[in-house]
Protein backbone atom coordinates (compact mmCIF):
# COMPACT_ATOMS: atom_id res chain seq x y z
CA UNK A 1 0.00 0.00 0.00
CA UNK A 2 1.26 3.24 -0.58
CA UNK A 3 1.42 5.44 2.46
CA UNK A 4 0.40 9.09 1.84
CA UNK A 5 1.10 11.96 3.86
CA UNK A 6 -0.21 12.52 7.13
CA UNK A 7 -1.64 16.23 8.58
CA UNK A 8 -2.01 16.28 12.09
CA UNK A 9 -4.20 19.37 13.83
CA UNK A 10 -3.24 19.54 17.66
CA UNK A 11 -4.78 21.58 20.41
CA UNK A 12 -6.36 22.40 23.95
CA UNK A 13 -10.22 21.61 23.65
CA UNK A 14 -11.91 24.29 22.74
CA UNK A 15 -9.01 25.88 20.62
CA UNK A 16 -11.29 25.90 17.43
CA UNK A 17 -9.26 22.67 15.53
CA UNK A 18 -12.27 20.80 14.92
CA UNK A 19 -13.88 23.74 13.06
CA UNK A 20 -10.73 24.41 10.73
CA UNK A 21 -10.47 20.30 10.10
CA UNK A 22 -13.94 20.57 8.55
CA UNK A 23 -12.96 23.62 7.10
CA UNK A 24 -9.96 21.88 5.11
CA UNK A 25 -12.31 19.13 4.33
CA UNK A 26 -14.68 21.25 2.69
CA UNK A 27 -12.20 22.28 0.20
CA UNK A 28 -10.92 20.29 -3.02
CA UNK A 29 -8.16 19.03 -0.89
CA UNK A 30 -7.32 14.83 -1.46
CA UNK A 31 -7.98 14.82 2.32
CA UNK A 32 -9.44 11.62 4.24
CA UNK A 33 -10.58 12.30 8.10
CA UNK A 34 -9.35 9.66 10.64
CA UNK A 35 -12.00 8.76 12.82
CA UNK A 36 -10.25 8.31 16.49
CA UNK A 37 -11.21 5.90 18.59
CA UNK A 38 -12.60 6.55 22.04
CA UNK A 39 -13.93 5.03 25.44
CA UNK A 40 -16.29 7.77 26.31
CA UNK A 41 -19.46 7.82 25.86
CA UNK A 42 -21.22 10.00 22.58
CA UNK A 43 -22.31 13.76 23.41
CA UNK A 44 -24.95 14.74 21.62
CA UNK A 45 -25.70 13.71 18.08
CA UNK A 46 -22.50 12.35 17.64
CA UNK A 47 -22.18 8.92 15.74
CA UNK A 48 -20.22 5.15 15.65
CA UNK A 49 -18.22 5.45 12.97
CA UNK A 50 -18.55 8.69 11.83
CA UNK A 51 -17.53 11.12 14.69
CA UNK A 52 -15.67 8.44 16.33
CA UNK A 53 -15.41 4.90 16.92
CA UNK A 54 -16.86 4.18 20.22
CA UNK A 55 -15.55 1.81 22.22
CA UNK A 56 -15.63 0.03 25.88
CA UNK A 57 -13.22 0.35 27.87
CA UNK A 58 -12.63 -3.22 27.96
CA UNK A 59 -12.73 -3.15 24.23
CA UNK A 60 -10.07 -0.32 23.75
CA UNK A 61 -7.74 -1.76 26.05
CA UNK A 62 -7.87 -5.64 24.25
CA UNK A 63 -7.08 -3.41 21.01
CA UNK A 64 -4.37 -2.33 22.57
CA UNK A 65 -3.35 -5.47 23.71
CA UNK A 66 -3.61 -7.26 19.90
CA UNK A 67 -1.40 -3.80 18.66
CA UNK A 68 -4.59 -2.20 16.54
CA UNK A 69 -3.44 1.35 17.51
CA UNK A 70 -0.77 3.55 15.64
CA UNK A 71 -1.04 5.69 18.86
CA UNK A 72 -3.02 5.96 22.34
CA UNK A 73 -3.37 8.03 25.16
CA UNK A 74 -5.38 7.56 28.35
CA UNK A 75 -6.10 11.05 28.17
CA UNK A 76 -7.96 11.04 32.11
CA UNK A 77 -8.59 7.67 34.07
CA UNK A 78 -10.01 4.89 31.75
CA UNK A 79 -10.57 7.55 28.65
CA UNK A 80 -9.27 6.69 26.10
CA UNK A 81 -8.71 7.93 22.87
CA UNK A 82 -6.48 6.26 20.02
CA UNK A 83 -6.23 6.00 16.31
CA UNK A 84 -6.56 2.14 14.62
CA UNK A 85 -4.39 1.14 12.49
CA UNK A 86 -7.59 0.11 9.81
CA UNK A 87 -8.60 4.10 9.69
CA UNK A 88 -4.52 4.86 8.12
CA UNK A 89 -5.56 1.56 5.49
CA UNK A 90 -9.19 2.76 5.10
CA UNK A 91 -8.19 6.07 3.85
CA UNK A 92 -4.55 5.05 1.71
CA UNK A 93 -6.84 2.83 0.03
CA UNK A 94 -9.03 5.43 -1.01
CA UNK A 95 -5.77 7.46 -3.04
CA UNK A 96 -5.91 10.76 -0.15
CA UNK A 97 -3.94 11.84 2.37
CA UNK A 98 -4.87 11.57 5.93
CA UNK A 99 -5.95 14.48 8.29
CA UNK A 100 -6.10 13.90 11.97
CA UNK A 101 -8.04 16.00 14.83
CA UNK A 102 -6.18 14.56 17.79
CA UNK A 103 -4.70 15.66 21.18
CA UNK A 104 -0.99 16.74 21.18
CA UNK A 105 0.95 13.60 22.92
CA UNK A 106 -1.38 11.91 20.42
CA UNK A 107 0.05 14.26 17.56
CA UNK A 108 3.20 14.00 18.74
CA UNK A 109 3.04 10.43 18.58
CA UNK A 110 2.41 9.98 15.06
CA UNK A 111 5.13 12.61 14.14
CA UNK A 112 7.76 10.36 15.18
CA UNK A 113 6.14 7.40 13.55
CA UNK A 114 6.19 9.05 9.77
CA UNK A 115 8.46 12.10 10.28
CA UNK A 116 9.08 12.72 6.67
CA UNK A 117 5.24 12.03 5.71
CA UNK A 118 3.62 13.97 8.55
CA UNK A 119 3.05 17.95 8.68
CA UNK A 120 2.09 18.91 12.55
CA UNK A 121 0.10 21.87 13.45
CA UNK A 122 -1.21 23.02 16.99
CA UNK A 123 -3.71 25.52 16.94
CA UNK A 124 -3.31 27.91 19.99
CA UNK A 125 -5.95 29.73 21.52
CA UNK A 126 -5.30 33.48 22.00
CA UNK A 127 -5.57 33.26 25.91
CA UNK A 128 -6.21 30.64 28.74
CA UNK A 129 -9.01 33.63 29.27
CA UNK A 130 -10.50 33.29 25.85
CA UNK A 131 -10.23 29.69 25.45
CA UNK A 132 -12.16 29.14 29.25
CA UNK A 133 -15.01 31.58 27.82
CA UNK A 134 -15.20 29.17 24.58
CA UNK A 135 -15.38 26.03 26.45
CA UNK A 136 -18.31 28.04 29.28
CA UNK A 137 -20.28 29.01 25.98
CA UNK A 138 -20.04 25.57 24.53
CA UNK A 139 -21.88 24.23 26.87
CA UNK A 140 -21.63 20.52 26.91
CA UNK A 141 -19.57 20.33 30.50
CA UNK A 142 -19.33 20.95 33.92
CA UNK A 143 -17.54 23.30 35.77
CA UNK A 144 -14.90 20.95 37.05
CA UNK A 145 -14.75 19.58 33.49
CA UNK A 146 -13.97 22.78 32.34
CA UNK A 147 -11.36 23.60 35.24
CA UNK A 148 -9.77 20.11 33.88
CA UNK A 149 -9.71 21.35 30.84
CA UNK A 150 -8.25 24.25 31.33
CA UNK A 151 -5.38 22.67 33.44
CA UNK A 152 -4.36 20.29 30.65
CA UNK A 153 -4.30 23.25 28.49
CA UNK A 154 -1.59 24.77 29.91
CA UNK A 155 0.47 21.61 30.13
CA UNK A 156 -0.51 21.14 26.22
CA UNK A 157 0.95 24.61 25.43
CA UNK A 158 3.70 23.67 26.62
CA UNK A 159 4.27 21.74 23.59
CA UNK A 160 3.12 23.68 21.01
CA UNK A 161 7.24 24.57 19.98
CA UNK A 162 7.70 21.13 18.89
CA UNK A 163 4.63 21.45 15.90
CA UNK A 164 6.13 22.23 12.84
CA UNK A 165 3.68 25.30 13.11
CA UNK A 166 1.66 26.91 15.77
CA UNK A 167 -1.48 29.15 14.38
CA UNK A 168 -2.93 31.52 16.70
CA UNK A 169 -6.64 31.08 15.95
CA UNK A 170 -7.35 34.71 17.32
CA UNK A 171 -8.97 35.40 13.97
CA UNK A 172 -10.94 32.62 12.64
CA UNK A 173 -11.45 33.54 8.94
CA UNK A 174 -7.97 34.76 8.85
CA UNK A 175 -6.91 31.60 10.23
CA UNK A 176 -9.13 29.43 8.08
CA UNK A 177 -7.50 30.98 5.09
CA UNK A 178 -4.09 30.33 6.91
CA UNK A 179 -4.57 26.75 7.29
CA UNK A 180 -5.67 25.77 3.48
CA UNK A 181 -2.27 27.65 2.39
CA UNK A 182 0.03 25.34 5.33
CA UNK A 183 -1.83 22.25 4.03
CA UNK A 184 -2.42 22.77 -0.11
CA UNK A 185 1.77 24.25 0.35
CA UNK A 186 2.82 20.67 2.15
CA UNK A 187 0.30 18.77 0.24
CA UNK A 188 2.16 20.19 -3.20
CA UNK A 189 5.43 19.64 -1.48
Amino acid sequence: MNIGKLIVFSAPSGSGKTTLVRHLLKQSLPLGFSISATSRRPRGKEKNGVDYHFLTPKNFEKKIQQGEFLEFEEVYQNLFYGTLFSELNRIWSEGHHILFDIDVKGGLNIKKKYPLNTLSIFVQPPSIEILKERLQNRATENNNKIKERIKKAQMEMNFASEFDFILINDDLKKAKKEVVQIVRNFLES
